[in-house]
């Protein structure tokens, strides 16, 4: 297994408006290892919108994969080699948002329906540069029965030389959800993952959905997966998830024992960002669960959603939210 198929043991998930660049650097500093992707870029706005600015990145985030949303070859094709040439380990394709504007662009999880397309897309995006192109799919969408369709989907995928592929064990309903229903009302269905990578065995495969913490994560790998995903748990409970992944996961020694250290270790990230004329807010907002289930977790967040937001805020107001963790933790530990 190559370094980044080695990576994604343990991925956090693309997720609109969340893994930006400076929540992926945030994410980065506590596990060495976990791949980060980015959040869905459209290959319209890389190639005919000329947005590079949607993909610039930090070398300390490293491995990290770029998520395209699209359905013309030509044009993901084109958006594959620059995501490449800008330095991304990995090219991703989503087939499964199921957003109204995803759809009205016909990409996303509406393009389950035309395997055969997403197979010319990924043949399209393997050959226009050297990274590895994946996939990110649901099990079907509206009225398919998965059992049927996405044995179907990977197969036609495979041939187009897809090797790892992220399974999202939900159905993504078209119409009638919203994509925040879309991500909890449709079942999960993990055995039907699991018995697609004994069907596939040559296929990498990562399971996504619904994952809460390393000891679920870890049982599904022991059961056959080659990864999980984990998306909403990772942002809301970073510390939960990232400081422990490199140990339980990767079997390697954490970088941190606590969130503490790790909200010390972001602050000279946070003063370059400052320097550089950027808004404090636009980096703790990834913050804010840091403490989630800890002594001072409310008061961190009360202190960076209030104090960080305000036009003009610098470090002083981070060092005042951290500062109050830490009184709040010795308060606790002397009673």
């Amino acid at each position: 297994m190559n370094a980044i198929g080695t990576a994604a043991r343990l991925s956090v998930a693309p997720m609109m408006d969340w893994t930006d660049r400076h929540c992926r650097y945030f994410h980065r500093l506590m596990s060495a290892h976990a791949l980060l992707y980015t959040e869905m870029v459209t290959s319209a706005a890389l190639v005919r919108g000329g947005a590079r600015h949607l993909i610039a990145f930090d070398p300390a985030e490293h491995p990290v994969a770029l998520q395209l949303g699209g359905s013309d070859p030509a044009e993901l094709a084109h958006a594959a080699r620059i995501g490449a040439d800008e330095g991304y380990d990995e090219i991703n394709l989503n087939v499964g948002c199921p957003s109204d504007r995803v759809q009205s662009g016909c990409f996303g999880a509406v393009l389950m329906k035309t395997p055969a397309l997403v197979g010319d897309c990924v043949a399209a995006m393997a050959a226009a540069q050297a990274r590895e192109v994946t996939v990110k799919c649901r099990i079907g969408v509206d009225e398919d029965e998965p059992r049927e369709v996405l044995p179907r989907f990977l197969e036609v995928i495979r041939a187009a030389g897809v090797r790892r592929v992220t399974v999202h064990a939900r159905k993504a309903w078209l119409k009638g959800l919203s994509p925040k229903e879309n991500r909890e009302i449709p079942p999960l269905d993990y055995g039907l993952v699991h018995e697609m990578k004994r069907a596939f065995p040559d296929l990498h495969i990562s399971l996504n959905g619904g994952i809460a913490g390393l000891a679920e994560a870890r049982e599904h790998l022991a059961a056959g997966l080659d990864g999980v995903m984990i998306g909403r748990a990772a942002y809301q409970r970073p510390a939960d998830i990232l400081i422990a992944a490199d140990g339980e996961i990767f079997g390697s020694a954490p970088r941190f024992s606590d969130p503490v250290e790790v909200a010390r270790a972001m602050r000279p990230y946070l003063a370059r960002h400052l320097e550089a004329g950027g808004r404090l807010h636009a980096v703790t907002r990834h913050m804010l669960g840091l403490f989630a289930g800890r002594p001072g977790a409310r008061l961190w967040r009360r202190m960076l959603s209030e104090g960080a937001a305000r036009p003009g805020a610098g470090l002083e107001a981070y060092d005042a939210a951290l500062s109050a963790v830490e009184e709040a933790a010795a308060e606790l530990s002397a009673s």
